[in-house]
């Protein structure tokens, strides 16, 4: 199939450190690719990739400052556009920007929702296209969403190899990702000290969380002598960081869409011990691959029984459940059922 991927540009594809909607793009991409699909990437020209590259923008807009992506976005879609006949399948990764330009051949889009979906001004945007084909990450992230033309929901999934199973020598607790308060460093840090383990913490600080950082969550680490922050990590040293580490802390209080980091874990064989919010029913198994809780003092009760959980068998359900190849396998069957609507449309206007 021809196939074009809309990414986002305030990253590249993938992203050099935290990303996680451009690091789903790139491994969907590849596979894409060595499946033998002819895929174009539109992205930052800093993206590195087998597929075609086209590149809007010299570098992800994240490296100069930018961080408010739509004038650029227009420039994409534009050409998108233009380029619309060399496609069997347009699949975009930025939301509802497309919607005006391309509900006149909505049968041969899709649009993957990568963010929360319960923000106040979203609903109306649904009602107004109702007919744009969408994919969701999680089951739970359609919840605020009206009736839509729903495709399916697609798990993330990552390549194989990407992440090594590991022991749990460390004998540690990790915190991956970004610090805010949605993200519970805080309650990361307390599970941590009444379980009397250490922690790590490998997470990204953004401008807009500098503060929360600076005025709570640093006090709290210069008395906290259990926990080591170590800051952003890249791919590279996950498989060591995460690999190495007794469980991950998820502790979440916001009704996460997917929750990356938890199958990362899983791909290195490491439980996870996560809040019962957003999507973490759907992507933990309960005993198996880590714990699901409902506060702090549950969470700390978990860290008392991983020796129950076997590594070898949390990595052999990433495997089967949350592996790339898994992933393209429901993707390319969406976009099958998409290229078949568009030929029996094409068949009924003749």
């Amino acid at each position: 199939m021809k196939i074009a991927q809309i990414a986002p540009l305030v990253e590249s594809v993938p992203p050099t450190l935290y990303g996680g909607t451009e690091r789903v793009v790139s491994w969907l991409t590849e596979e894409l690719v060595a499946q033998g699909h002819e895929v174009t990437l539109f992205a930052s020209g800093d993206s590195r990739t087998n597929a075609q590259l086209v590149p809007i923008v010299p570098r992800a807009l994240r490296l100069d400052g930018i961080h408010d992506s739509t004038p650029y976005n227009l420039i994409m879609l534009d050409q998108v556009a233009a380029r619309r006949g060399e496609f069997d399948v347009i699949h975009f990764h930025i939301d509802f920007f497309r919607y005006p330009l391309f509900r006149g051949m909505a049968h041969k889009t899709l649009t993957t929702l990568h963010g929360r979906q319960d923000l106040p001004e979203l609903p109306a945007i649904y009602r107004a296209f109702p007919h744009m084909p969408l994919v969701s990450i999680s089951d739970h992230q359609r919840t605020p969403v009206p009736p839509v033309n729903w495709m399916g929901t697609v798990y993330h999934g990552l390549p194989e190899t990407l992440l090594k199973e590991g022991k749990g020598e460390g004998g540690y607790l990790a915190f991956l990702g970004r610090i805010c308060p949605d993200k519970g460093p805080l309650e990361a840090i307390e599970i941590a000290r009444r379980a009397g383990m250490k922690l790590k913490m490998a997470a990204k600080v953004d401008p807009a969380d500098q503060d929360y950082f600076d005025q709570q969550v640093k006090p709290v680490l210069d008395a906290s002598p259990h926990v080591a922050f170590i800051g952003e990590i890249n791919d590279a040293q996950k498989s060591e960081f995460l690999g190495k580490a007794a469980a991950l802390l998820f502790p979440i209080s916001w009704p996460e869409p997917f929750g990356l980091v938890m199958i990362e874990a899983m791909a290195c064989g490491t439980p996870v011990i996560a809040f019962k919010c957003g999507s973490v029913p759907e992507i933990m198994e309960d005993g198996l691959t880590g714990f699901v809780v409902e506060n702090v003092d549950q969470a700390v009760a978990a860290a008392g029984k991983l020796d129950r959980l076997f590594r070898p068998a949390i990595r052999w359900r990433f495997e089967e459940r949350f592996s790339v190849s898994a992933m393209v396998r429901d993707y390319v069957r969406i976009y099958q059922r998409l290229a078949a609507s568009g030929e029996v449309s094409a068949v009924a206007a003749e």
